[in-house]
C-alpha cells in the first residue's frame, strides 16, 4: 500500500512545535519521538553524474532500500547504474528500471512499494517531477537549482500542503564541515549580532558546460544533443537566461544563520549581470573561431551580482560567476557586531579576541584550540568516520542522512519546502532585476505569515 501522507494539520503543528530554541544546541535531546520506520523504500529518479552518487548511498544503508530508478539515458547512465545495482546487491534482488523516455517516471511513481523518492535530474524537470511525486503519494527530496517562474515555487508549496507531504531541499553545502562550525559559532553569539553575510557560487563550470560527447567533463566544446551529462542541458541555461541560476548553495547556509522562514524572512532584492565573454572566449580558444558553437551568443553575464534585504536588517550578497577561469569559492563571509569569518583565507576576527586589525587562521578540526577545533558541530563530531569518502568532502553523506532519518521517524524537514521555494524563486527574480537595469523585486512569503511563529529546527544537536 502507498504510504498514508502527513495530514497537513499535524504536519504544520509538529514544524512549529519541533523547534526548542537555540539554547538546545550540544544537547542530546531528541526533537521528535515518532517511532521509527525500520527501513524506507526508495525510488531514485535521475542516475546521471549526480544521482548515481545517491545511488550509491542508498545502496549501502540497512535502513533503506533501493526499488526502482528512472532515467531515460539508456546508452550512458542506465548502464553504470545496473553496474552499481549489482555490485551492491547482487542477483538476490531485483531493481525496476523505467527508462523507457523521460515521462516514464510516472509510471515507478505508481508503484505502492515506494515511500520516498529522490530526484537528481535537470532543472527543469525537479518540480515537475516532486510535484507529481506529492500527487503519487510520495515523499520528495529535490536536488537545488533556481526556478523558471514565481509560479513553480508556488505550484510547489500549494502541492505540499494540499498533500500534506513534505519536500526536502537537498542543499548539501548547509553540511558542509566548516560552515556547520560557523553556525554553531553564530548560535553560541561569537559573532555578535549579525549585520552582514554573503555567499555565492563562483566555480569555473566551463569543463562542465561543454565536453566532447564522450566524456562528462572538458574534452571538447560541444553542448546540448551533442555533449554528454550537464552540458547536454544546463548550458542551454546560460544561452537563455541572465541571472542568479544556481543560488542556494550560498543562501542555503546563510538562511540556516539569519533564521530565515523561522523567525526573519528575505523581503527583495537587486540584481546586476556584467557582459558574457567567458564561454564564446573558452569556445575559441579550445575549438577554434570556425566553430558553430563560436556563433552563438550566451545571455548569462560572466558575474551576476544580487543584494538581498530582509525583515531582521542584515543584508546579503550572492554572486554568480561560473563562465570564468577561477579557484572554487562560495565567498561566505559572515560578519556582526563582534567579528567575521571569511571563506577564501578560512579567517577570523573577533573584537577582544583577535590581535588589533589583523585575522587569525580558523584553524583544524583537529586542533582542539583552533575555532574550527573548538565550535566543530555535533553533527560532524558523531558522524564524521561515517560520512568520510562521501562526495563533496562528505557533506554529500549528511544531507542524505537527514532525509533518510526524517523519512524514518516522521519528522520535520529542516530544510523544508518553504526554504526550498526561496531559494529557487531567487532566479526568476535576480532575471527580472537584471532586465530592469537592477529594479527592486519583493520575494515572496511563501510561509503566508508563519515565519513569525517557525522556530529553527535545523541541525540543534547531533541527531540529523
Amino acid at each position: 500500500m502507498i504510504k498514508q501522507p502527513l495530514h497537513r494539520r499535524s504536519f504544520l503543528k509538529n514544524t512549529v512545535a519541533a523547534g526548542v530554541g537555540l539554547s538546545m544546541l550540544g544537547s542530546s535531546a531528541k526533537l521528535f519521538a515518532n517511532e521509527k520506520k525500520p527501513k524506507v523504500r526508495i525510488g531514485v529518479i535521475g542516475v546521471g553524474a549526480r544521482g548515481l552518487g545517491h545511488l550509491n548511498f542508498f545502496l549501502h544503508r540497512e535502513d533503506a532500500e533501493v526499488i526502482a530508478f528512472a532515467d531515460p539515458d539508456t546508452a550512458f547512465t542506465v548502464p553504470k547504474a545496473k553496474a552499481m545495482i549489482e555490485k551492491a546487491y547482487g542477483t538476490k534482488k531485483k531493481v525496476a528500471e523505467y527508462t523507457n523516455g523521460p515521462e516514464d517516471f510516472r509510471n515507478l511513481l505508481k508503484r505502492d512499494d515506494i515511500d520516498a523518492v529522490v530526484i537528481a535530474t535537470p532543472w527543469e524537470w525537479h518540480s515537475i517531477m516532486a510535484i507529481a511525486a506529492m500527487k503519487a503519494g510520495k515523499t520528495p527530496a529535490v536536488e537545488v537549482c533556481g526556478a523558471s517562474d514565481i509560479q513553480e515555487c508556488w505550484e510547489l508549496v500549494n502541492t505540499s500542503e494540499q498533500t500534506g507531504i513534505p519536500v526536502f531541499g537537498m542543499e548539501n553545502v548547509c553540511y558542509r564541515r566548516d560552515v556547520m562550525a560557523v553556525l554553531n559559532m553564530v548560535r553560541q553569539g561569537l559573532f555578535g549580532e549579525l549585520i552582514h553575510l554573503q555567499g555565492g557560487y563562483q566555480h569555473d563550470l566551463r569543463g562542465v558546460k561543454f565536453n566532447n560527447g564522450k566524456q562528462y567533463y572538458g574534452g571538447g566544446v560541444e553542448f546540448g544533443e551533442k555533449a554528454l551529462s550537464e552540458a547536454k542541458w544546463r548550458t542551454n541555461h546560460s544561452v537563455h537566461r541572465n541571472g542568479d541560476l544556481y543560488p542556494s548553495h550560498g543562501l542555503g547556509p546563510i538562511n540556516n544563520m539569519i533564521n530565515i522562514n523561522r523567525g526573519n524572512r528575505l523581503l527583495s532584492l537587486t540584481s546586476v549581470a556584467t557582459k558574457s565573454r567567458g564561454l564564446h572566449k573558452y569556445i575559441v580558444d579550445n575549438g577554434g573561431e570556425s566553430h558553430p558553437n563560436a556563433k552563438v551568443e550566451f545571455k548569462l553575464g560572466d558575474i551576476v551580482s544580487t543584494l538581498i534585504k530582509t525583515n531582521n536588517g542584515e543584508t546579503i550578497m550572492l554572486s554568480h560567476d561560473t563562465n570564468s577561469p577561477r579557484p572554487y569559492s562560495l565567498n561566505f563571509r559572515v560578519q556582526g557586531t563582534n567579528g567575521l569569518w571569511m571563506d577564501d583565507q578560512q579567517s577570523v576576527y573577533i573584537e577582544k579576541k583577535s590581535k588589533y586589525d589583523e585575522w587569525e587562521k580558523t584553524g583544524d578540526f583537529k586542533d582542539a584550540e583552533s575555532y574550527f577545533g573548538k565550535y566543530d558541530h555535533p553533527l560532524w563530531k558523531k558522524y564524521a568516520n561515517d560520512a568520510a569518502g562521501a562526495g563533496h568532502g562528505g557533506m554529500d553523506w549528511f544531507v542524505l542522512n537527514s532525509f533518510l532519518e526524517c523519512v524514518k521517524r516522521g519528522a520535520p524537514y529542516p530544510l523544508d519546502v518553504y526554504d526550498m521555494a526561496t531559494w529557487y524563486a531567487i532566479t526568476p527574480l535576480s532575471e527580472q532585476s537584471v532586465a530592469e537595469s537592477g529594479s527592486v523585486q519583493f520575494i515572496p512569503d511563501f510561509t503566508r505569515g508563519r515565519w513569525m511563529n517557525r522556530t529553527p529546527i535545523f541541525a540543534l544537536d547531533d541527531q540529523y
